[in-house]
């Protein structure tokens, strides 16, 4: 039982900096462009969970939507006032 191979990839360091490039990403559709940054977030998060950071990986997918959301309520806040 315990050498049974793994199908989960093994983390790389590409994959780490391509999941910490996703968080920039978010922080960036959070103070600057939310649709550009967000999608851009969205994509290097996914691609680092793909290549085997898998929980990070996703988190950074999902801090990317939610920062665009708020970004977006923000802006339209501002705008309607």
């Amino acid at each position: 039982m315990a050498d049974m191979p793994s199908t989960a990839r093994p983390r790389s360091n590409a994959a780490r900096i391509v999941t910490i490039v996703g968080f920039v990403f978010a922080v960036l559709a959070l103070l600057l462009n939310p649709i550009i940054f967000g999608v851009l977030g969205v994509i290097a998060g996914v691609v680092g969970a793909v290549l085997g950071d898998k929980p990070l990986g996703w988190y950074a997918a999902v801090a990317s939507v939610v920062a665009a959301i708020i970004s977006l309520v923000i802006i339209g806040a501002l705008i309607n006032n």
